[in-house]
């Protein structure tokens, strides 16, 4: 069973910039794609970024945070890391950790394993 617990959410202020962490424990995780997914008010929830644990390769970006957003990950301390820069408003949501057995499993119908998520509100 694995478990992911993701901090660092909070209120910032539109063009600044917030590292959102994810915890993982337990399981087989370091075999696993480790994700971020968010869901904004009245919004379904969507796909942020992902990376292979093993390679600490492999990251995959939505269109919509390319180039601001930055996934990585810290084997020492099995913590999946999304350092968020430029924020805007639209980026505000909750932000979730997942993880599963590969990225086509990940961004499928049922999720291995989420967080309890964080929240991210962007003022303007």
């Amino acid at each position: 069973q694995v478990q992911l617990v993701e901090s660092g959410g909070g209120l910032v202020q539109a063009g600044g910039s917030l590292r959102l962490s994810c915890a993982a424990s337990g399981g087989t995780f370091r075999t696993y794609t480790i994700g971020w997914f968010r869901q904004g008010p009245g919004k379904e929830r969507e796909f942020v970024a992902a990376i292979n644990w093993w390679s600490g390769g492999s990251k995959v970006y939505a269109d919509s945070v390319e180039g601001r957003f930055t996934i990585s990950r810290d084997k020492s301390k099995n913590t999946v890391y999304l350092q968020m820069n430029s924020l805007k408003p639209e980026d505000t949501a909750v932000y979730y950790c997942a993880a599963d057995t590969s990225l086509a499993n990940l961004r499928g119908d049922s999720v291995g394993y989420w967080g309890q998520g964080t929240q991210v509100t962007v003022s303007s």
